[in-house]
Formats: structure tokens, C-alpha cells, sequence
């Protein structure tokens, strides 16, 4: 099994595309392993970190989505996502995504033909006001919303090991016409800062087949990274 790393265990050779995460925010809670079993596609299997699994509720600000320096409007967008850990039969940890909440109707609708992801389109909005960041969104079918606020705090000088299993993820696992692939990417370490979470009012996660109740048990920030995405 791959290593918990903070840069890609397989760099990228050829770059099929690309696109930067900017003002993230990274909402986690412990989940049942055998819960998170169930939303799997074959071939992989929870990735558990000292036994315990999590779900992430993952708002941020795509940019400049689209091959070479991407393109712009369309490829500008917020997100928010719902993602599981996984690993598969090789030993490539990556995520599975439940959900994706998307601001532009082309890119959801040219992600669920090509590659069969969940995107939904949603009315979204990410807002900063000084140390203050807000997201929200509503999905325009079923309508289902998300409204989260934090306070971002300090540089995380040395993140833990828990902090890189649950954000360095150097790929995606996606059941595909009857199969699943492995979608490889990887970027720079992520610049990882404390966080507060002020609000959070969040109706994905149910709606994705896991309900929480408490707050998060890990709640961190970052301001981004550029991302490739490609062949290894």
C-alpha cells in the first residue's frame, strides 16, 4: 500500500488537465468503515487511518478548470464536495466523491458525460470578509443546501500525519461503464492552516447517505494549490 505523503507517490508524466483548488475548506467526521464499504465501487475498499474512517464536506473555488492554462469563466466555479477514502487492490489510496455541488452547468454536465461523476448544479456563493470565509450553496434540484462560515487561523507548520491522510490524496476511484478507474493527480504540499468552524448548516451530507450529528473532528483551511491531472 502506498505511503501517507504529502507529494504524489507517482508524479505525473503526461498532464491531461488541469486546474487550481483555492480557499479550501476541509470538514471531516469519523464514519463506520462498513457504512462507507457499501458507497464503494469494486476493486477498493475504505483506506482507515488507525482503524477509523471519514467522510469530508469539502467547499471550495475551482480555477481555470480545462487543459493547459485552463479556461476561463467556465472554468471558474465554486464546489463543494462529499468524499469517502479509499484503496484499492494495487494499494493506490485516492477518494470516491458521493456528491459535487458545481456553480457552472457546462463543466457538470461535461463531468458526468466523460468521467460519470455526481456534480449537481447548484446555486453557490464563497464570501470572505478578513479572517471570516463563508460558503453556501443550493442545489436547483431537490434543493438541497449547505451554509458553513469559518475563521481561518494559523500555518500549520508540521501538519500530522492524520492531516496529510485526509487532504494529500494523489487520486480519484470512479466506477466507469462497469469498471473502476483510477484517476491520478498530484500538486504541490498543501499550505494548511487552522480553522474554526463558525457555522455550519449542512444538508449534503445526509443527502448523500451520511447523516452527522457533532461537530467536526478535524476542521482546517487552505488557500490552495495548482493541480495536474494525467497519466503516471
Amino acid at each position: 500500500m502506498d505511503e501517507i505523503t504529502e507529494l504524489a507517490p507517482r508524479p505525473i508524466r503526461r498532464m491531461l488537465l488541469g486546474q487550481s483548488w483555492l480557499d479550501l475548506t476541509f470538514l471531516h467526521w469519523e464514519a463506520d468503515p462498513e457504512r462507507v464499504a457499501r458507497f464503494l465501487p469494486a476493486g477498493t475498499r475504505p483506506d482507515l487511518f488507525d482503524g477509523r474512517s471519514y467522510v469530508g464536506l469539502v467547499p471550495f473555488r475551482m480555477h481555470r478548470v480545462g487543459p493547459g492554462f485552463g479556461v476561463p469563466y467556465f472554468g471558474d466555479f465554486a464546489e463543494t464536495n462529499v468524499r469517502l477514502y479509499t484503496v484499492d487492490d494495487q494499494g493506490r489510496r485516492g477518494v470516491v466523491f458521493r456528491s459535487l455541488e458545481a456553480a457552472r452547468l457546462l463543466p457538470v454536465l461535461i463531468a458526468r458525460a466523460s468521467l460519470r461523476l455526481p456534480y449537481r448544479w447548484a446555486s453557490m456563493r464563497l464570501h470572505r470578509d478578513g479572517d471570516a470565509v463563508r460558503y453556501t450553496a443550493r442545489r436547483r434540484i431537490r434543493g438541497l443546501r449547505s451554509d458553513i462560515t469559518v475563521r481561518v487561523g494559523e500555518r500549520i507548520a508540521h501538519p500530522s500525519k492524520l492531516e496529510h491522510f485526509l487532504t494529500a490524496r494523489w487520486g480519484m476511484h470512479v466506477p466507469w461503464y462497469g469498471r473502476t478507474i483510477y484517476v491520478p493527480n498530484e500538486h504541490p504540499t498543501w499550505p494548511l492552516h487552522r480553522a474554526e468552524l463558525l457555522e455550519c448548516e449542512d444538508e449534503l451530507l445526509a443527502g448523500a447517505g451520511f447523516p452527522v450529528s457533532g461537530p467536526p473532528c478535524s476542521v482546517l483551511w487552505s488557500p490552495g494549490v495548482a493541480v495536474r491531472f494525467g497519466t503516471t
